[in-house]
């Protein structure tokens, strides 16, 4: 009986073991560097462009868009067309500086944080303006494995006026 016991607890020992899960590595830092190297640089590249339709395909369909002084855009559709009117603006021109990016443990959300300068024409009186600011996007990843922006949003910390 003994034998049969000992037998019994080798069994039981081996397989709560073998089911046990061992714990899953940290990825953050290696997702947050390819978010970096992969969406977030060409994000920042495709902003300082004028191509609204580069623009948009950063966005998820059900993505969100809020910059100051604007309603908030939904869906890469919207942004799109918002942005082809913007980027008619001779003066526009932006430039993003992120900061920071981390990445969830799960791997499937991530953000950037950074500033932004941004040159425009003021609607109202017709001159070149500097408007420099924060922003902070927040990115899923989809079914096909690519990063979509899901939440994007700017805040002003001053402007000037140009000569």
């Amino acid at each position: 009986m003994r034998r049969y016991s000992s037998i019994f607890f080798t069994l039981g020992f081996v397989l709560l073991t073998a089911c046990s899960r061992s714990p899953v590595p940290d990825r953050r830092a290696a997702d947050a560097q390819a978010l970096r190297d992969g969406e977030v640089a060409a994000f920042v590249k495709d902003w300082a462009g004028k191509d609204a339709d580069r623009i948009a395909s950063h966005y998820s369909d059900d993505g969100n868009l809020i910059i100051p002084n604007s309603p908030t855009m939904t869906g890469k559709d919207a942004i799109g067309k918002a942005m082809k009117d913007v980027l008619a603006d001779p003066n526009w021109a932006l430039a993003l500086q992120p900061v920071q990016v981390e990445v969830s443990r799960g791997g499937d959300l991530g953000y950037t944080r950074g500033t932004y300068v941004l040159n425009a024409t003021d609607p109202v009186s017709k001159r070149a303006v500097t408007e420099k600011g924060r922003f902070v996007a927040i990115f899923r990843k989809e079914a096909d494995v690519s990063w979509k922006a899901i939440q994007d949003i700017n805040n002003a910390e001053s402007s000037s006026i140009g000569e």
